[in-house]
């Protein structure tokens, strides 16, 4: 498939040394931050340019293992320093042409919060203070935001209407809800300590109680979900759910083999995190648009970017402090985790295939591995995959009828690589 004539010419550069490259230089971006502090703005860890110049990467054609999860068929050595090419295309995108998503989905997102909050109604107050902690509204919103934006691309391709269904609205608090409720389970899998820069549920009230609330969470999200009344779009959202914990099982194993242990790693990202995204802009696409192909752009595109998303996590959990991400640094490898830039370092530093194979459990592995990705091209191999997977979901969803949501949907691939928590 050709790549669409909106996109810019192809322009190579070169992979630069990947230690002591910030996240926006690994990206090869040129976009001028926004206002707020840090370049940060009321999202939460967002980046909007200011220049509103779109850098994508770009590629002549469309190979037979590509996308997802045909990609894990690749071999390793297209990954290497010494034949993978960092690719980065620039084209300035107009003032008017320009989208802002958190604008655009505010309308939609007004009172999300307060609305889970009326979801999760329960006599006993101590439930209702656990189930209510994480939202506070100081999230991102990335997944209700998405949710609600392809709603509204989707309607418009189809009927020209811009209004978000309440039935859609509800999906978007449903993922919330269900993303929310994973995050309690995998800090009590994890023991963590420390998210969104405050103490966990687990830490405050306990490991029991915190699994009892991450139950309750998702239980009120499956009775949101049977009173939209559609039998499809609760087939696709319980899948979410199955992914998550087929996902979490994933995570506990390991490959010996190099190639099994990165589609091991990317079938992982997609269950846990991608498939959230997927499925709810396909259940909101089908809520809006009765075209089988449209169902399938939204399912492609929330599944590219969802994994692009992870994979740019994965490289914060490197590049970014403590302090800014709101969790502890380099927390996967301290759980033996061997993520998208360990796993590129590793070709470089061999060495570190018994340390991923045990765990990292050996005093003095964390410290060691982390040197290592830092001293390889770990980060940047990764980012750039991560850059691989915004082209591909801005394949699809140029596919739509053009409108400023999907406008906003492009745009916000870039903001996906340039986020910094």
């Amino acid at each position: 498939m050709r790549a669409p004539s909106r996109l810019p010419k192809l322009r190579l550069h070169a992979p630069m040394p990947a230690a002591a490259r910030s996240l926006s230089q690994l990206c090869s971006r040129r976009d001028a931050f926004g206002p707020g502090t840090a370049g940060q703005n009321a999202s939460g860890g967002f980046r909007a340019p200011q220049t509103h110049t779109r850098q994508m990467c770009h590629f002549p054609q469309r190979s037979s293992v590509w996308p997802f999860p045909k990609l894990c068929s690749i071999p390793w050595r297209f990954y290497h320093t010494s034949t993978a090419l960092m690719c980065s295309c620039s084209k300035t995108v107009s003032d008017e042409k320009y989208q802002d998503p958190f604008q655009l989905g505010r309308k939609d997102l007004k009172n999300l919060y307060e609305d889970i909050k009326k979801e999760l109604l329960v006599s006993t107050a101590e439930l209702r203070e656990m189930c209510e902690y994480y939202f506070d509204g100081k999230g991102k919103a990335f997944r209700p935001m998405i949710v609600v934006l392809m709603a509204r691309a989707c309607n418009i391709h189809h009927s020209n209407s811009r209004e978000v269904q309440a039935s859609q609205r509800s999906v978007a608090i449903i993922a919330e809800m269900i993303h929310t409720a994973s995050l309690v389970h995998d800090d009590v899998i994890d023991d963590a300590n420390s998210r969104r820069g405050k103490m966990t549920v687990n830490q405050i009230w306990g490991e029991r109680k915190a699994v009892l609330a991450g139950d309750f969470i998702l239980s009120a999200a499956s009775l949101a979900l049977a009173r939209i009344g559609n039998t499809t779009i609760i087939s696709v959202l319980t899948q979410v759910i199955e992914d998550l914990v087929r996902g979490e099982f994933l995570q506990l194993g390991s490959k010996e083999n190099e190639n099994e242990r990165f589609a091991h790693y990317l079938e992982k990202t997609f269950k846990k995190t991608a498939s959230l995204i997927a499925n709810s802009c396909k259940a909101v696409s089908i809520l809006g648009c009765p075209d089988p192909k449209v169902h399938e752009i939204a399912y492609q595109y929330g599944k590219n970017v969802g994994i692009a998303f992870q994979l740019i996590d994965d490289v914060l959990d490197f590049t970014s402090c403590a302090d800014h991400l709101g969790k502890p640094a380099a927390a996967d490898l301290k759980l033996g985790l061997a993520t998208g830039p360990v796993l590129f370092a590793c070709r470089q530093f061999p060495e570190m295939n018994a340390m991923i194979m045990r765990r990292f459990s050996k005093p003095g592995d964390v410290e060691r591995a982390r040197k290592y990705v830092l001293q390889s091209d770990g980060v940047q191999q990764t980012t750039y995959l991560a850059q691989r997977y915004c082209h591909e979901a801005t394949r699809e969803i140029s596919k739509l009828r053009p409108s400023p949501e999907r406008e906003a949907l492009i745009q916000l691939t870039e903001m996906v690589l340039m986020r910094d928590k």
